[in-house]
């Protein structure tokens, strides 16, 4: 697997980098650069957003079950490169192999498999009165994606735009750019036409915010941190361009008296620390009866004991390496917080032991939080759980809707008519009942400063849909 990559794709072509600069891969296990990829420059997107303006209407034009065809091809191309996938996710990452197999490589194939049916099938024309109402593709869609999850997050972007009959830009982030590449090369082996999808790397202050400034892209889709968000959308603001945002989180998994308790630490905790604490909809404020906190916190350090710091090669490993150093330095600043501001150390924490080399932090939980602090309110991303007490169920429910955030959260009780009540009560974009598993097909994204908008599925196809009324 050759991980050299000099040149953009635009216009169906790889294309040799004209700057010369570059930006290195660094893999966060070793700490040694082991490639590097094109910066790009605000020319290098007014070349790539021609391409995607020249092949729109053509694009647009298209019917839907050739583009859903061209999905399919995609869908075919991109499932043969699941290894290599798993690998580079892995290596430039640091998302152990396991893990990196099953939800880095297998999620994206499972999105995008589902719009091969939903780019066959679009929304249907309504009438309304003497209105024919009729949706049609956005335009040209510049996506700027997150490090975290390199794939997921352009597929949950690529596939509905295609879908809807737009075309795209793209810019993945300059600390996992490699998964980027692999896609395209599938994307050039299923020869989708010249112009539908460009590449370009590089930085956000460059290429992304020339992406999110550019007069001919029509929407800007972002995932990543809010305060990232907040720019985007002032800049495409200037110009009445839409924007969907999926932004960041601090997730209450809500524990009820009458729960089984063990289940939901567990899984809790497993979550919280998924991809290293990486995930915006990592549960990461652990919620807990009063009756039953002490036994939940040796349950939670039990749990976290298991989490084997490592080579994400290594098959014994479970929790890689934070993306980098600055990373890893803000993580223990939050942890260093929130012990000043009163919180408890249960287990790990900035002096756990750890691997001599690579960007690590020691799983770590950390008791008697108070609701208001940082720790509770802000978003950690590292492997981190804050865990706060609650009398009664109202208590529950507000300390759970205390954050400016409002992405995910969980709710466990032995009543499901109980737990079902108690989310419906929580301001957040998606909740899990008793662990239920992720739905791929079902809209994803927040309340308040987690967003705007929702991604995956039926909903998703919608946010790339700008609709028409004609009158008869």
């Amino acid at each position: 697997m050759d991980l050299a990559r000099t040149d953009f794709y635009l216009d169906g072509q790889w294309v040799a980098a004209d700057a010369g600069e570059t930006v290195a891969v660094r893999n966060p296990a070793t700490e040694e650069v082991v490639a590097a990829v094109p910066a790009g420059t605000a020319a290098d997107v007014d070349r790539a957003v021609a391409a995607a303006r020249a092949a729109f209407p053509g694009w647009a034009d298209t019917a839907p079950v050739e583009r859903a065809a061209h999905l399919d091809r995609l869908h075919a191309a991109l499932s043969a490169r699941a290894d290599d996938i798993a690998r580079t996710v892995a290596l430039e990452l640091g998302t152990p192999l396991k893990v990196a197999t099953r939800v880095q490589a297998g999620l994206p194939l499972t999105v995008l498999h589902s719009y091969v049916e939903l780019a066959a099938r679009p929304p249907a024309d309504e009438t309304v009165g003497n209105s024919l109402v009729v949706r049609e593709p956005v335009g040209v869609v510049g996506a700027i994606t997150p490090w975290n999850y390199p794939l997921h997050q352009v597929v949950a972007k690529l596939a509905p735009a295609l879908a809807a009959g737009c075309t795209v830009v793209l810019k993945p982030s300059e600390l996992t750019p490699l998964t980027a590449y692999l896609l395209f090369d599938a994307i050039h082996e299923a020869g989708l036409p010249p112009g539908v999808v460009n590449l370009v790397t590089g930085t956000g202050p460059v290429v992304g915010e020339a992406i999110a400034a550019h007069p001919d892209v029509d929407m800007v889709s972002f995932t990543g941190s809010t305060a990232t968000g907040r720019r985007i959308s002032h800049l495409a603001a200037d110009r009445i361009a839409r924007v969907a945002l999926e932004l960041g989180g601090k997730s209450a998994n809500l524990v009820l008296d009458d729960a089984d308790l063990g289940t939901a630490v567990k899984v809790g905790v497993g979550n919280a620390f998924l991809n290293s604490g990486q995930t915006c909809t990592a549960w990461t404020r652990l919620l807990v009866h009063r009756d039953r906190y002490d036994e939940a916190l040796d349950l939670a350090a039990k749990a976290a004991a298991g989490y084997r710091l490592g080579d994400p090669f290594d098959p014994a490993t479970r929790l890689g390496p934070l993306v980098s150093a600055a990373q890893r330095e803000r993580v223990l600043g939050h942890v260093a917080r929130g012990l000043a501001d009163g919180g408890r150390l249960v287990c790990g924490g900035p002096d756990a032991p750890v691997p001599d080399r690579g960007f690590f932090v020691a799983p770590t939980v950390i008791a008697d939080v108070d609701p208001d602090s940082a720790l509770a309110q802000e978003e950690v991303f590292g492997p981190v759980l804050a865990v706060i007490g609650f009398d009664d169920e109202d208590e529950a429910v507000t300390i759970a809707n205390n954050s400016r955030y409002g992405l995910a959260g969980a709710v466990w009780s032995a009543d499901e008519e109980r737990a079902l009540r108690v989310a419906r009560r929580m301001r957040t974009g998606a909740v899990d009942v008793n662990g239920a598993p992720f739905n791929p097909l079902a809209p994803f994204g927040g309340y308040k400063q987690s967003g705007l908008g929702r991604e995956l599925g039926r909903h998703g196809l919608e946010e790339f849909l700008q609709v028409k009324a004609i009158q008869r």
